[in-house]
């Protein structure tokens, strides 16, 4: 099968937004059946109550009896480039590479993707839309003594299924220190047995369901985002892409969908050449420097230790705290676990503009301490939206003004999303689009770029775009 045949397979699913199984309507209704039917309690607990982590004596670290899954310890940072240059927290190393995995399968013409409906402990309203599988390396060689993933083999034997995307990509660097997970996407043709907890679904669908807030999980948009629609030097335009692959029905494209899709072709004239993108991402990386000090968690400057939650003096940026879960679907039927949360909600935006009719993305190249090489591809604008941070406009980041300002009619999506509950509480951020008219004149930062879609996409294939800014792109709406 050529290439070019297989994108438009996924742009032929991500335009059907109704797949051969459930209507979008009923898979509302399904994901709420799941969390009706399923028992799962999340319960907060003080440090000394958790029995499967404990505290290390010398470091203060949380730590789990067997070894494995991850460790909370502290992170004392420095660099040169942010408002905060230096600063001490805490910080979760999971040196593991876990496995996000969707198997797909196609069904009267169209790529389904088995989709599971899972509680997390840190999930918003229990159940979220997960990938088919979403597991850590201890999860699947079953280090919690609990049952195997289901559908798990199909990601480990290559004999069991074809691999459509593979990728490494990294997690939140602002609280993972280079924290990996796989994204991969395997499609087969054997008849798969699906159980009450997984659902067949178009990426169309896929993508209505990301207009519902808290809905659809970080770890599926992360795999959705390394989805390429049209690809490499043989893409086509829209206008050729229907003769390409049979007759694709573009009409439910969107404005600003066919926009999306110009600006991810090979021969699309972007503002920069790719060699000047690559340029700027390695100039940044050469002048700023990025030094992460690993630290127990009783060292830590500016954090104070209580009974049941570790929390910054001032009351900002976020909690550790432990919870105590039972659920009657998982591979354990209990288990407790310390976990990140929120003292604010968050944005998470792009701005885009179009020159010369192209579609292109306002990205910033950002430092976090979890960053695999110093700097990241992020969004334009990803902070926090605290009341300290809305009342001091001195605090706020580049564009965060420009984003704030906007009017309605110039937003593309607004939703807001959580991130992920196997180790976030909780966390919500606003993800918005914004597109900028195309006159006027907009001063860039040295750490800002226009990139089209296409380089974009590049950029994330190399693993050099970080969760934030992924998360964002699959929600970007296709059609109306």
């Amino acid at each position: 099968m050529g290439s070019s045949l297989k994108y438009n397979r996924f742009l032929r699913s991500a335009l059907a937004e109704e797949g051969s199984f459930a209507t979008t309507t009923d898979v509302l209704s399904w994901i709420a059946s799941r969390a009706a039917c399923n028992r799962f309690t999340v319960e907060r607990i003080p440090f000394g109550a958790l029995m499967q982590w404990s505290t290390d004596q010398d470091t203060g670290d949380l730590v789990h009896s067997s070894g494995k899954f991850f460790r909370v310890q502290g992170a004392r940072v420095q660099t040169t480039l942010g408002y905060i240059r230096q600063w001490d927290q805490p910080i979760i190393d999971q040196p593991e590479i876990g496995i996000l995995g969707i198997v797909a399968k196609e069904f009267d013409g169209l790529l389904h993707f088995l989709m599971q409906a899972k509680m997390e402990p840190g999930n918003i309203d229990g159940v979220q839309l997960t990938p088919t599988v979403q597991a850590t390396r201890s999860n699947y060689t079953q280090v919690h003594q609990g049952a195997r993933p289901p559908y798990v083999d199909y990601f480990l034997d290559r004999e069991q299924s074809r691999v459509l995307v593979d990728q490494l990509q990294f997690e939140q660097g602002s609280a993972f220190l280079r924290k990996r997970n796989r994204n991969i996407i395997v499609e087969v043709t054997e008849d798969v047995p699906v159980g009450p907890e997984h659902c067949w679904l178009t990426v169309g669908q896929v993508h209505r369901l990301l207009g519902e807030p808290n809905l659809v999980s970080m770890d599926a948009r992360t795999v959705l985002s390394c989805i390429p629609l049209v690809d490499g030097p043989h893409s086509h335009p829209p206008t050729a892409i229907t003769e390409a692959s049979g007759g694709l029905d573009l009409s439910s494209l969107s404005l600003f969908g066919s926009a999306l899709l110009e600006s991810v072709r090979e021969s699309v004239q972007s503002v920069h050449r790719d060699e000047r993108v690559m340029s700027w991402l390695t100039e940044l990386k050469c002048r700023h420097q990025l030094s992460v000090e690993r630290i127990g968690l009783n060292e830590l400057r500016s954090w104070k230790r209580g009974p049941d939650v570790i929390l910054h003096e001032g009351g900002g940026y976020f909690n550790v705290m432990a919870v105590q879960v039972e659920a009657n679907n998982r591979e354990v039927a209990s288990w407790d676990q310390p976990l990140i949360e929120p003292v604010e909600r968050g944005l998470i935006a792009f701005l885009v503009r179009r020159f010369g009719g192209t579609l292109h993305f306002l990205v910033q190249g950002k430092i976090e301490p979890g960053n695999p090489d110093v700097i990241a591809v992020a969004p334009t604008v990803q902070c926090s939206l605290g009341h300290d941070r809305l009342g001091d406009r001195g605090s706020w980041p580049p564009f965060l003004d420009v984003i704030q300002d906007e009017n309605r009619d110039s937003v593309r999506y607004s939703c807001v999303q959580s991130e992920e509950g196997g180790r976030f509480f909780h966390v919500e951020n606003e993800y918005r689009v914004v597109e900028l008219p195309p006159e006027g004149d907009l001063p860039l930062p040295e750490n800002y770029l226009w990139v089209s879609l296409r380089q974009l996409n590049e950029l994330l294939r190399f693993g050099l775009v970080n969760v934030e800014a992924r998360s964002l792109l699959a929600c970007l709406p296709l059609t109306a």
